[in-house]
């Protein structure tokens, strides 16, 4: 099961692109409204999350991941939510996907997860991503790390978490039917 927290600003693309694409591969996702089950983007599309802080703490046992979508003031607000901290700490500690993406990778960087690390980001947020060396690629993997560069690797940034989550193969078969090159 994996976790994508919404919280106000957040950027729509990054969000709900890889949610599509990592259920389409079978992946159990939730969206998760950091301060409420409605939560407005930041170009003002307001949408329900599927659970709430309360429901997911209770879901959080059989997490396989936490994604992290950019936009802003969304990035700020996310790094700024105990609740977003505690769980990106877990899927740390834990060796479970982590995924950002846009403005979001900033927030791992600032936490030293970066370090060592590949890692992509929107640009100019490159010194955000402390201790990763930077590659300019719509999507990077590294380990149980992966980073997405904005809203227009939005469907790269999900094929690559699904292709961690249940398989190359299985990705690939997405990537085919969705008519992606």
């Amino acid at each position: 099961m994996v976790f994508v927290f919404l919280a106000d600003g957040f950027e729509e693309t990054e969000a709900i692109a890889p949610v599509d694409v990592m259920r389409r591969c079978g992946v159990e996702v939730y969206t998760v409204g950091v301060d409420s089950k409605t939560v407005t983007s930041s170009h003002k599309v307001t949408v329900t999350a599927d659970l709430s802080a309360d429901e997911c703490l209770k879901k959080a046992g059989k997490l396989e991941g936490v994604v992290l979508p950019g936009g802003m003031p969304g990035t700020l607000n996310l790094e700024k939510s105990e609740l977003v901290q505690s769980f990106v700490k877990k899927a740390h500690d834990d060796g479970l996907i982590l995924g950002a993406i846009c403005a979001a990778p900033s927030i791992l960087g600032h936490l030293g997860y970066l370090d060592g690390k590949k890692a992509t980001c929107f640009p100019g947020f490159e010194k955000d991503l402390l201790g990763a060396s930077y590659v300019n690629e719509p999507a990077v993997t590294d380990g149980t790390i992966i980073t997405g560069k904005g809203a227009g690797a939005a469907i790269e940034f999900g094929l690559a978490l699904s292709a961690k989550l249940c398989g190359a193969d299985k990705a690939q078969k997405v990537r085919e039917s969705m008519q992606c090159p």
